[in-house]
């Protein structure tokens, strides 16, 4: 079973027909000011809903100043970020709301983790980074060579470019000290089945890493369920302002030498704040974690589980689309009776065409979708991609098949145009 198969059982979403798609699409504004602008970058970054808007202004027209002070102001801030921290622990589903650290984004965290963890490597010298991951989540780990890791590779098979769980028991043994990986692709959208991660890289011993960034906007976010020590997420992706939080569990984070001044109490979430972050951002993701509740008529698993049934039909029309016409390959996951384990990010490529021509081609249209290596060029090179990289096409909730329609029109013109039809 996979993650997200696993999500779905426990989590059942109304028919797909019942998504409120209008109402939802009326709640981003940027959606309306765009005009005929088709927002299919989502991976870089998803709009945010009015209410964050509302929330992240609030804050800095009412409450701008540092928090731990005795005055009105100071405590509203106190008491905003406990009530963000305790909405996204429920989010992730974690045990209490001090699993929660608030930053600047997600690589930071992985960052300040990982140099955490090279402190931590006499016994067991060995972490396993994948190359279906974003670099983010492989470089910061690979820095640790210079300090004594030996990093051992989770690669991705010839025949489907997929990781698959059962070969990381080649990998894993008595000197593997944390398994590294994403949750879904950034590239191709591929989902990992990170609960069967979890599972043998703790037989071993082992910890699990989890890159969240990519997956958290399409589905639901259980690190129960999955199974890890540590979790990372950009706000920014999940229709909040730029900002990231991690997860870790409290018995795995507070063993960890993290950097801190001497006065900061060395738990978490203290161990991973150091210095003052964007406390209007953090009031913009407490207000985005809101929205997505209300979808699920206060359930964020309800939510998350109607959202990802709808982005299946998206993902269909997608494939359809790119399907349908000629020369064009997508690399990932095209069969219909697997969609769940995939999100609508649709990575592909046109015979003879560079991918970055066909991106500045829908740009030009009023189509916004991004092309090159996506921050993952290990994948692209396995791919066979590189130098150029593929064109990636990424939808969310708020996205619509008629949209889908007119990215499929508008991609025929680009290539009739460039081929000269």
């Amino acid at each position: 079973m996979t993650t997200d198969e696993g999500v779905r059982q426990q989590h059942a979403a109304p028919p797909v027909d019942a998504f409120p798609i209008d109402d939802v699409r009326r709640r981003f504004p940027a959606i309306a000011r765009a005009g005929r602008f088709i927002f299919f970058d989502n991976a870089a970054g998803a709009q945010v809903p009015s209410p964050v808007v509302d929330a992240v202004t609030d804050h800095l027209l009412a409450r701008n100043v540092q928090r731990g002070g005795p005055y009105r102001h100071s405590r509203e801030v106190d008491a905003m970020i406990a009530r963000a921290r305790t909405r996204v622990a429920t989010f992730v589903n974690a045990r209490g709301a001090d699993e929660i650290a608030f930053g600047l984004n997600a690589t930071s965290f992985i960052r300040a983790i990982s140099l955490a963890v090279g402190q931590t490597l006499a016994a067991r010298p060995e972490v396993v980074v994948s190359e279906l991951d974003h670099e983010a989540n492989v470089a910061t780990w690979l820095a640790l060579e210079r300090v004594g890791a030996r990093i051992v590779w989770w690669r991705v098979r010839d025949s489907d470019r997929r990781l698959h769980p059962a070969d990381l028991d080649a990998v894993l043994g008595d000197r593997t000290r944390l398994v590294a990986c994403t949750v879904a692709s950034n590239a191709t959208g591929t989902i990992v089945d990170v609960a069967e991660v979890g599972r043998r890289a703790h037989a071993v011993g082992a910890e699990v890493f989890l890159d969240a960034v990519h997956y958290a906007p399409h589905g639901a976010v259980d690190v129960r369920a999955f199974d890890c020590d540590y979790l990372v997420c950009s706000g920014y992706k999940i229709f909040a302002p730029h900002m990231g939080f991690a997860w870790c569990r409290r018995e795995a984070i507070n063993r960890l030498p993290t950097f801190r001044e001497d006065f900061i109490p060395d738990v978490t979430p203290d161990k991973l704040e150091a210095g003052t972050y964007a406390y209007e951002n953090v009031a913009g993701m407490e207000a985005a974690i809101e929205y997505l509740e209300q979808l699920g008529s206060g359930s964020i698993g309800a939510a998350m589980a109607l959202v990802a049934e709808y982005e299946r039909t998206l993902s269909s029309a997608m494939l359809d689309a790119l399907q349908g016409i000629p020369g064009v390959t997508v690399h990932g996951v095209t069969n219909r009776s697997r969609l769940h384990e995939r999100v609508p990010t649709l990575c592909f490529t046109v015979d003879g065409i560079e991918s970055s021509i066909v991106a500045d081609g829908l740009a030009a249209r009023d189509v916004g979708v991004r092309s090159g290596h996506m921050y993952s060029p290990r994948l692209m090179a396995r791919l066979g991609l590189m130098p150029g990289g593929a064109v990636r096409a990424s939808l969310v909730h708020y996205n619509t098949p008629e949209e889908v329609e007119r990215f499929r029109a508008a991609l025929v013109d680009v290539i009739d145009e460039a081929r000269g039809s």
